[in-house]
Order: structure tokens, then C-alpha cells, then sequence
């Protein structure tokens, strides 16, 4: 076992590795930058070093001042958490050759699951069925227009790198397609460094279901079941849920199956989510592979009873899993709602600054996983996530109702939140009924609230 873990991020993450060590004996080291210094969290830690100024690119994802802190606080392993550097294969190599195991994937499978086109190809080959799509990238605007006449219009733009909605166009003919593509390439590059993209068909109004896999390096793969993540504005996900309602047993069981021979197919082991998109048919395909922990796992440790990061921990030492398939068995029902610093009366523009109270709900099913207290100065800098509130009941009725009374209970001043905008949402009846999509919140909920 690890005598000491380094956290390679902040915030709730942070918060949330540092207590999952704590209860294994493991002592922790925080990294911070000056936008972060003197948040509280970081008095849980043994140690703190601070890594940069207060951009991202001048401290968190400075790989050499990362791995220049776990050399100074002695640690022999790093947990990335979410975001940042999580999902960078080079990172991973690094840590590994400088000594320090890397709790999460091989470099190797987490930079062919990073890669969606890869990712595509490797479901294919473990019979996971996948959206209609191109042969690999696209090459030239003649290839382009070749592979949508194939598909069939309209077709999405799909970067193959990186994720957050970025690098995508929904092209709705050939006049639009060139274009399209230019777009989606251009903002790759700018995002991801890389302007790879290729064309699936378009699904419309479908559902974002995920499956939660964990897996250790002795063959176990095992699956926590699903979440459904529908509830999303700009690709960025606000609530997620699970089980996922509405969805047929056969679907269910069907996908996560799936999900499991995904995670064989690339040798991988520790945390992963394996996403999809699930159609107005109930017919589900393929989308990708988040080589981490998710912001959204309290969901699937709720239903489960599995502490996700202390098993990610165990893993990445080499112990086997303490359960099997047949030990997990889901329990009631579990929502999350994410608590960000943004005003949804001014399309959701970041709102930070000082927190002046801050009041949080509790009583029983509920939980909240925060690093904001009063006091305490939400920095611009970052993503403007403050809280996440979960809450776990027996039924999916009275989670709805549990988390409304949480919702009314949180009390945040200084600044504005989405907690408002939450309480809203579980009260239609589309939320309720289970029937929300992908673009349901700006296609129908948004116009819905300004016509009022």
C-alpha cells in the first residue's frame, strides 16, 4: 500500500482523494496555486506546495511543478482526479518514470481511449454497437462529402480529441457540410492541439447514459451500473441520475454488458466511464471512453455502496477487487445536481467572488461534497463548480423530493448559484416523467422560463 499519495488537483476532487486516504491510512500532499492559497481543504493535508500563479497553464497543468512537489513531499504515488491533467497519457508516462504509480490507467489504454476515433474502432472490434460513422478521419472536403451521402443527413462533426462540446458542427446538407467541418477543425486545433475530426450520423434528441466501470489489474472488470447524464446545457452536464429512467431492463442490462467488453478490449483497468447515447428507439451507441474518475461517481457509490476512490487507490496498488459482478446490487435511487457559481438569469454567466454565508443542507438520503465555505472567494480562474449535492432514497419519487428540500434548504450569499435553476428543472413534468434529452434544457426549458 502507498505511504503517500500526491493530489494532482483541487477543490472537491482534492477534498475527496484526501479523505478517501485518510480512512486508508495514507497520508496526502496538496498542490496549489496562488489563486488557491490558503482554501481550507488544504489544511487536510500532511503537505501543501504551491505549483504556479493563478492560471491553470502556470500551475495545475505545469507537469514539472506537479512532479517537483510529490518529489519534495516523499510521495510515492499521484491521484489526478478530474480535469486538468487526468486524461494526459504524457503526464501518466511521466509520473510512472519518475517513480511514482499513477492512479489510474496504463499510459498506453488511456491514450487510446482518449483518442475517439480509436475508441471507436476498439468498440467496434468488442461488438459494442456504435453510431453510423466515416472510416477513420476526415481527409479532404471530397472525403467529407463521400462519408456523409454514406451516412446519411444531417451528420455531427466530432473532434477526436479532447470532449466539452468542443470541436462539433451539425452539418444538415452538402451546401453546409465544407464549412462545418472548417469550423470543427479550427476549434479543435485551438482547443485540443490536434484538428482531427470525423462525421457520425446525427441522432436527434437522444439521451446521455453512462456506464461506471471499475477494474483491477488481475482481469476483474466490474460495472457500478448506469447514470444518465440527459440533463445538459452546451454539452456540460447539470443533474445526473441513476438508475436512468425510462430505460428498458433489456437496454440496461445490454449496455453495460457492452460497457464491460469495452474496458477488456483495451486491457484497461482502474476507474473509467464508458459513455453512449441512447435513441428515441431505445437503441444505444457508442460515444466514448472517460479514462478517470467523473465528477458525477457520487452518484454510482450511492446506489452500489462502493467508495469508488478508495477502490481506484487499491487498484492502482495491486490489490484485486473485494467484489464481483453478482456482489453489486443497485439500491434506490441517487440524483446529483451540480452546484456552480453562475447566474442562470444571465445565461448562466460565471459568478465569482466572495461567499459571504453558506448554509448546507443535510437530514437523511443527503450528502454534499464541497471545498466553499463562507469566506471563502471563488476564483475566476477555474470551473465555477462549488458544490455537488446528492441525495440517496428508495425510491426515484422520493429523491425528487428529497433533493427539492435540499435545494430550499442551501443557502449561498455573496454571490450567485444554480441552485435556483435546479429546483426548477425537477419540477417539470418532462424531469419528472423521465423523458428529458440532450438539448431538452435549451430546446425547451430555456424558452419555456423567458416566455413566462
Amino acid at each position: 500500500m502507498f505511504s503517500r499519495v500526491l493530489v494532482a488537483n483541487r477543490g472537491e476532487i482534492a477534498l475527496r482523494v484526501i479523505r478517501a486516504c485518510k480512512e486508508l491510512g495514507i497520508e496526502t500532499v496538496a498542490i496549489f496555486s496562488e489563486a488557491d492559497r490558503g482554501s481550507q481543504y488544504l489544511e487536510l493535508a500532511d503537505q501543501a506546495f504551491c505549483v504556479g500563479s493563478a492560471k491553470s497553464m502556470d500551475s495545475y497543468l505545469r507537469i514539472d511543478r506537479v512532479i517537483a512537489a510529490a518529489e519534495l513531499g516523499k510521495a510515492d504515488a499521484i491521484h489526478p482526479g478530474y480535469g486538468f491533467l487526468a486524461e494526459n497519457s504524457h503526464f501518466n508516462e511521466v509520473c510512472r518514470s519518475c517513480n511514482f504509480e499513477f492512479i489510474g490507467p496504463s499510459p498506453d489504454a488511456m491514450e487510446k481511449l482518449g483518442d475517439k476515433n480509436t475508441a471507436r474502432e476498439m468498440a467496434i472490434a468488442a461488438g459494442v454497437p456504435v453510431v453510423p460513422g466515416s472510416d477513420g478521419l476526415i481527409e479532404s472536403e471530397e472525403d467529407a462529402i463521400r462519408s456523409a451521402r454514406k451516412i446519411g443527413f444531417p451528420v455531427l462533426i466530432k473532434a477526436t480529441a479532447g470532449g466539452g462540446g468542443k470541436g462539433m458542427r451539425v452539418a444538415a446538407d452538402e451546401a453546409s457540410l465544407q464549412n462545418a467541418v472548417a469550423q470543427a477543425q479550427t476549434e479543435a486545433k485551438a482547443a485540443f492541439g490536434n484538428s482531427g475530426v470525423y462525421l457520425e450520423r446525427y441522432i436527434d434528441r437522444p439521451r446521455h447514459v453512462e456506464v461506471q466501470i471499475i477494474a483491477d489489474q488481475h482481469g476483474s472488470v466490474v460495472h457500478l451500473h448506469e447514470r444518465d447524464c440527459s440533463v445538459q446545457r452546451r454539452h456540460q452536464k447539470l443533474i445526473e441520475e441513476s438508475p436512468s429512467p425510462r430505460l428498458p431492463e433489456a437496454t440496461r442490462k445490454a449496455m453495460c454488458d457492452a460497457a464491460v467488453r469495452m474496458v477488456k478490449q483495451a486491457n484497461y483497468y482502474n476507474a473509467a466511464t464508458v459513455e453512449f447515447i441512447v435513441d428515441q428507439q431505445d437503441d444505444f451507441y457508442f460515444i466514448e471512453v472517460n479514462a478517470r474518475i467523473q465528477v458525477e461517481h457520487p452518484v454510482s457509490e450511492m446506489i452500489s455502496g462502493v467508495d469508488l476512490i478508495k477502490t481506484q487507490i487499491l487498484v492502482a496498488a495491486g490489490q484485486k477487487l473485494a467484489f464481483a459482478q453478482n456482489d453489486i446490487k443497485p439500491r434506490g435511487a441517487a440524483i446529483e445536481c451540480r452546484i456552480n457559481a453562475e447566474d442562470p438569469d444571465r445565461n448562466f454567466q460565471p459568478c465569482p467572488g466572495k461567499i459571504q454565508t453558506m448554509y448546507l443542507p443535510g437530514g437523511f438520503g443527503v450528502r454534499v461534497d464541497s471545498h466553499a465555505h463562507a469566506g471563502y472567494s471563488v476564483p475566476p480562474h477555474y470551473d465555477s463548480m462549488i458544490a455537488k449535492l446528492i441525495v440517496h432514497r428508495e425510491t426515484r419519487d422520493e429523491a425528487i423530493v428529497t433533493m427539492q428540500r435540499a435545494l430550499s434548504e442551501l443557502r449561498i450569499t455573496g454571490i450567485k448559484t444554480t441552485a435556483g435553476f435546479h429546483k426548477t428543472v425537477l419540477a417539470q413534468p418532462e424531469f419528472v416523467q423521465g423523458t428529458v434529452d440532450t438539448k431538452w434544457v435549451e430546446r425547451v426549458l430555456l424558452p419555456r422560463l423567458q416566455n413566462k
